[in-house]
C-alpha cells in the first residue's frame, strides 16, 4: 500500500470513528449535479472512470445512496455552463456543485465575463432555493500576475457573495503532477480523478449531511421527515 493510499485510508477510518455510531439510511437518492467541464466530464478516460462516477462509488461505501448527475462537457466556460443550467435543473438535484472555470482562464477569457455569467448560475440557484456549493479553481501561473490574481479571488469572493461553501481549489493535488495527468498535462487520468474523488468526498459528504438536516428541519410540522443520509462527518 502506497503512503498516499494508507494517509487516505487513515482519514476515512478517522471520519468513521468521529461519527455517531448509530447508521441512518436514506429512502430515496440524493441527486447532486457536477456543473463542470472536461474535469467533470471524464474527457480521455473510460466509462466509470470519471470523476462523478468516482465520487459516487466512494460515497456510496459510507452509506450515501448518491446519484450522481454528470454535468460536465468538453471545452465549456462558465458562461456555457450558465446556458445549460436550465436542462440540467429538469433532473430536480438536491444539491448543485459548480465545477467551472478552468477553461476560462485558460482562454484568459475577461474576468467581467467570468463574473457575470457566475452570477447568472448562483442567482438562478438561489432563487429556485436549491443547496449550492462551488469548486474552486485556480488560473495557470503563466497568465501574468493581475489576471492570476482577480481570477483565484473570484471563487471565494462568490462564495463569500452568496454565502457558500467553497472547496479551495477542485484540483488540488493532482493539478501539475505528472503521473495524475493525461499526456496534455492539464487532464486527470483515471489515478488523477482517483485523488480528486478521495479528497473531495469528505467536504462532499459533510454537504449532503447538513442539507438533510435542514430539510428535516422545514418538514417538522409536515409530520414527514427525511432521514440524514450517511454518518455526521468529522469536523
Amino acid at each position: 500500500m502506497t503512503i498516499s493510499r494508507l494517509l487516505c485510508v487513515s482519514l476515512f477510518l478517522l471520519y468513521l470513528v468521529s461519527a455517531p455510531f448509530d447508521k441512518m439510511a436514506y429512502a430515496a437518492e440524493f441527486r447532486i449535479l457536477i456543473l463542470g467541464d472536461s474535469l467533470t466530464s471524464g474527457y480521455g478516460l473510460q466509462k466509470g472512470q470519471d470523476y462523478p462516477a468516482v465520487l459516487e462509488r466512494i460515497m456510496k461505501q459510507f452509506d450515501y445512496p448518491v446519484k450522481i448527475i454528470n454535468g460536465g462537457v468538453s471545452g465549456d466556460t462558465m458562461y456555457a455552463g450558465s446556458e445549460r443550467l436550465e436542462f440540467h435543473l429538469e433532473d430536480k438535484p438536491h444539491l448543485v456543485l459548480i465545477a467551472l472555470g478552468g477553461n476560462d482562464a485558460l482562454r484568459n477569457v475577461p474576468i467581467k465575463i467570468t463574473r457575470n455569467a457566475f452570477d447568472r448560475i448562483l442567482k438562478t440557484l438561489q432563487q429556485r432555493r436549491i443547496p449550492t456549493a462551488i469548486m474552486g479553481m485556480k488560473a495557470p501561473r503563466n497568465m501574468g500576475r493581475e489576471y492570476i490574481a482577480q481570477f483565484d479571488s473570484l471563487f471565494p469572493a462568490m462564495a463569500k457573495k452568496y454565502k457558500l461553501p467553497i472547496y479551495p481549489f477542485f484540483l488540488e493535488g493532482v493539478a501539475m503532477v505528472p503521473k495524475y495527468n493525461l499526456s496534455d498535462g492539464v487532464h486527470p487520468n483515471a489515478a488523477g480523478i482517483y485523488k480528486m474523488a478521495e479528497k473531495t468526498a469528505p467536504f462532499i459528504m459533510n454537504l449532503v449531511y447538513h442539507v438533510t438536516q435542514s430539510l428535516n428541519k422545514n418538514q417538522k410540522n409536515k409530520n414527514t421527515e427525511t432521514p440524514v443520509i450517511g454518518k455526521q462527518p468529522a469536523k
